[in-house]
Formats: structure tokens, C-alpha cells, sequence
């Protein structure tokens, strides 16, 4: 049987998902794609760490650049994560002659264009499937078991982390730095969790999975990017109080102007189908023209979960050497326009902190219908935190721009006491 001999870069959680799948199913794994899998050398930084797993001391080595050079290797599996040295030791596999299958949405999101042009460039495959969501087969699905469609949006919770956090305020009514406490005791949530929690880890997928399914590369520094760290819990309880979850979506549209592409905390109709989607699970829900809306949903992250992902993009790169076969390039690379966030419209949340005296709901509103923004929804709450109380306003549609400029003249007034919360609403 032929074998399909595996450097693998990085022994950490993802990667020792991938030893142990592949260690502990690999003559079943063999017989569905006619190879097997071998893992040949492993490179890590710390040879005396304790992990997961325990290879055989003959195949680790702490010299990644050796095993990219390595003439006996067919494939690297790149799981070391972050942009230096990965984009190099990618660039050097694919010149050395190697397929490379990778777990680095960050990397691919920042320097994808350069690196999948390499990839052409050199004949070689660069495969991504564990880089959005996780377990989710959301590549594949999407590049062929879609394939018929014009995929015209994108709507998805692909950040584990930050969903834990928000279904935690909400049923648990706590405060963001309780939710995020219970999240990192659960495992969930990184010591350092900035790139969950402000967003830029869903707007790294997001910039992958609009690149793929739009037909074009969506810059990653074009995605309009908001985080969780501001939500309070009182926002939660409002938003429940108009029917509403509060979501942190990353969101993609094709539109005649250009593709819309943003990351934001978002309020959800209760009786959406992402209103459901709790705890750690990611779902994607795309609308495409032939099937109308599909739904994937699934872990987004693990050992295990992504473990899978990268195993099914090795078994796809092992039928292909099998059969002589080489798959199309993944992503077209030509520049897609982003809109500006500013001129998209929504309806929008609006939550003030004012002073407890007559006349103030009508100089906000007259305010807001200078710049042509009307109001659909009002909560104005009796209670006082030091001679303050909240006041939430829902808008009609308008531009996210007129919004934003009401609401910077709002703040300025003397009646408004701190910065004004603005959220998002997708109705559909």
C-alpha cells in the first residue's frame, strides 16, 4: 500500500488531535483512501513538555526547517500557529517541493494571497480546512457540495470563546468578567484572550470563508471588527426585554456595490436559528440561490474537532497523489471591494446613561431626527445609580454613519453621563 509520509510542525492541541487520530485509526483511515497515513518526523520547541500524546522519541525533532527540506516527506502540516516562522516554513515546503495543509486562519487571513500564489506558483496544494470552524467541514461543504450556488451571505458565530462568554451573561445574569472567568475555568477561554474576545479570530475566518465563497480575496484589514469587552449585563437584559439574544456574528454579504464584511456584536430575534447556538458550538448559516438558507453547526475548536479537520485534508491530498490528480486552486486571488461600514444601513440599539430630569428622550430624539434616524422602541427605566438611569432606544433602518454622528452630538449634551452603547440588529 502506498504511504503518504507526513511532517508535522507543532505538537500542541491541534496536533496531537492529529497523532491520535491518526495513531489510533489508521488502518481503518488507510482503507478509505487506499494510503496510509504516516506521520514520519514531528517538530516541537520543548522536547521535555508533557502533552497529550507520546510519540516515539526517533520521530521529534526541534529543527521545524529540517523536516521542510526532508526529500523523503510528501506532505507538512503546519500546527505551530501565529505568522513568524510559520509563513516562512510554508513558503520553504512548497519550494522544497512539498503539499502543505495548514490550521493558521491568522496567517492565511494576513498573508493567504502570497502564500496560496506560492502555492500555484510551485504546483503544490495548500489545504485550510481546519482554519474555520474548527470540526465544522465548512470549506469543502462550501467549495464543493455548494459548488451549484452563488452564495449571497453569510451569517456566523465562529468564535467559541466569545459565545461561551455571552450565553453565560445571559442565562447565568452575570457581568462580562464573571462570564469570562467561568469560561477560562472551563477551558474555554485563553489567559490572554484578546483575539477572541475583540473579534479579530472570527474576523480572520470571516476573511477566508467571504474570499471563498464571493469569488475573490476579501482583505482581512477591510473587515469592520467590534468585540464583546463592552457588553454589560444590563445590555443583555434589555435586549431580552425587546425579544432580542445578543450575538457575536461575523457577518458577509454580496451586494451589487461590493461585499459587506464585518464582525460586531449583533441582536438576534429570539426566534432566530443563531439565537440558539450556545456555549462553545460555532454555526454557519449561508443563503445560497439554489438552497436557499443551509445551516452548519458543530464544535468550533478542540483537540479532536480540528484534529479531524486537518486529517480529512490529508485524505483528500492521499486520493488525489493515488489517482494522479491535483485539486483546482481554492480561492480565486483577484482584490474583492469592501464596502465601508459607514454607509451600510440597520436597525441599531442604543443605550444611554442620562440624568433623571424632564425633556431629555426628546432632545436625543430630536437629535437623532436631524441626522434622519427615527425610533421604533423605547425602555426609559425608573431606577437611579447615582441620579442616572438607562435609557434604550431601537431605531428604524438608517446608515450606520447618521447613527454614529447623533450619537457623538448625544454624548457631548450634559444630560448624557458616559459613552452610549451602539449594537447592530439583523432581522433576517
Amino acid at each position: 500500500m502506498k504511504q503518504l509520509k507526513i511532517g508535522l510542525l507543532g505538537l500542541g492541541q491541534v496536533g496531537s488531535g492529529v497523532y491520535s487520530i491518526l495513531n489510533s485509526k489508521g488502518t481503518e483511515l488507510a482503507r478509505k483512501c487506499g494510503t496510509r497515513l504516516l506521520i514520519s518526523k514531528i517538530a516541537v520547541r520543548n522536547t521535555s513538555k508533557r502533552r497529550l500524546v507520546a510519540p516515539k522519541r526517533s520521530l521529534i525533532t526541534t529543527s521545524a526547517l529540517s523536516i521542510v527540506r526532508d526529500p523523503e516527506l510528501d506532505v507538512v502540516v503546519e500546527l505551530i500557529g501565529g505568522i513568524h516562522p510559520a509563513k516562512e516554513l510554508i513558503l520553504a515546503a512548497l519550494r522544497s517541493g512539498k503539499d502543505v495543509v495548514t490550521a493558521n486562519k491568522a496567517l492565511l487571513a494576513e498573508h493567504g494571497r502570497d502564500l496560496f500564489r506560492e502555492a500555484q506558483r510551485c504546483g503544490r496544494t495548500l489545504l485550510f480546512e481546519a482554519s474555520v470552524g474548527g470540526g465544522i467541514p465548512i470549506i469543502k461543504a462550501t467549495r464543493e457540495g455548494l459548488a451549484a450556488n452563488r452564495i449571497r451571505s453569510i451569517h456566523s458565530i465562529i468564535n467559541g470563546t466569545s459565545n461561551y462568554v455571552l450565553t453565560k451573561m445571559a442565562s447565568s445574569h452575570v457581568d462580562f468578567k464573571e462570564a469570562l472567568s467561568m469560561a477560562q475555568k472551563k477551558g474555554y477561554a485563553e489567559a490572554n484572550p484578546k483575539l477572541d474576545l475583540e473579534g479579530i479570530d472570527s474576523a480572520h475566518k470571516l476573511t477566508l470563508l467571504s474570499s471563498l465563497v464571493f469569488g475573490g480575496w476579501v482583505r482581512f484589514q477591510d473587515v469592520f471588527v467590534t468585540g464583546i469587552s463592552s457588553i454589560r449585563s444590563e445590555d443583555v437584559s434589555f435586549a431580552e426585554e425587546f425579544g432580542y439574544t445578543i450575538k457575536l456574528l461575523a457577518i458577509a454579504k454580496k451586494t451589487r456595490s461590493g461585499i459587506e464584511a464585518h464582525v460586531r456584536p449583533t441582536l438576534l430575534p429570539k426566534s432566530h436559528v443563531l439565537s440558539n447556538v450556545n456555549g462553545s458550538y460555532n454555526a454557519i448559516l449561508m443563503h445560497g440561490d439554489e438552497v436557499g438558507d443551509i445551516l452548519f453547526y458543530g464544535r468550533g475548536a478542540g483537540s479532536l474537532p480540528t484534529g479531524s479537520a486537518v486529517v480529512s485534508d490529508l485524505i483528500d491530498l492521499a486520493r488525489m497523489k493515488r489517482e494522479g490528480l491535483k485539486l483546482p486552486a481554492p480561492l480565486h486571488l483577484n482584490r474583492l471591494h469592501v464596502r465601508n461600514v459607514s454607509v451600510l444601513e440597520s436597525r441599531f440599539y442604543l443605550r444611554f446613561h442620562v440624568v433623571d430630569q424632564p425633556g431629555v428622550l426628546a432632545r436625543i430624539s430630536r437629535i437623532l431626527g436631524g441626522r434622519h434616524v427615527s425610533i421604533s422602541d423605547v425602555i426609559q427605566k425608573e431606577r437611579k445609580i447615582g441620579g442616572v438611569v438607562p435609557l434604550i432606544l431601537l431605531t428604524h433602518k438608517a446608515p450606520e454613519r447618521s447613527v454614529l454622528r447623533a450619537v457623538q452630538a448625544i454624548d457631548r449634551l450634559s444630560i448624557a453621563k458616559g459613552k452610549t452603547q451602539v449594537f447592530w440588529i439583523e432581522e433576517s
